[in-house]
């Protein structure tokens, strides 16, 4: 497994980040910013330490599947750690087996540092060899829709 580091500064400060990427006051900016991902990306669960949650989108055949995941930490305002242990594939859980085996474990660590109005988002994410391509093309994407989310508001 791989790590990645991506980041972008934005033009506003960190609580309104914070609220923009998680969804919190409204889960449709969650779900604008992850669309880089996933046109029909979203979750279910809450932003709470311990809490699971499910990253979720449709394929291209209409079905439902997507990551299980825990909140390994949250800080408000300030940092985001998500542990990924499983698929979800429509209604099943599969949380263990050589689909999950290569990335079970990985972390997506997310760092918010704000200064002078301004913050910096840094995002540490683990994942297989295959995905390095996709996530090096999508997670810019996904960050300059959240930049723009956060500094049009």
């Amino acid at each position: 497994m791989k790590r990645l580091k991506f980041n972008a500064t934005v033009n506003a400060p960190a609580p309104k980040v914070y609220d923009t990427m998680l969804g919190l006051s409204n889960k449709a900016t969650y779900e604008k910013w992850t669309a880089a991902f996933n046109p029909t990306s979203t979750f279910k669960g809450k932003w709470s330490k311990g809490e699971k949650m499910y990253f979720l989108g449709s394929d291209d055949k209409g079905e439902t599947g997507g990551m299980i995941s825990e909140i390994a930490d949250i800080v408000p305002n300030r940092y985001v750690s998500i542990r990924h242990y499983g698929l979800l594939h429509g209604d099943k859980e599969i949380t263990e087996g050589p689909e999950v085996e290569k990335w079970a474990g990985g972390m997506e660590n997310y760092h918010f540092e704000e200064s002078d109005g301004k913050t910096t988002v840094t995002i540490e994410v683990d994942t297989d060899d295959v995905h390095v391509d996709y996530m090096e093309k999508a997670f810019p994407k996904a960050l300059s829709t959240l930049k723009g989310l956060c500094e049009s508001k």
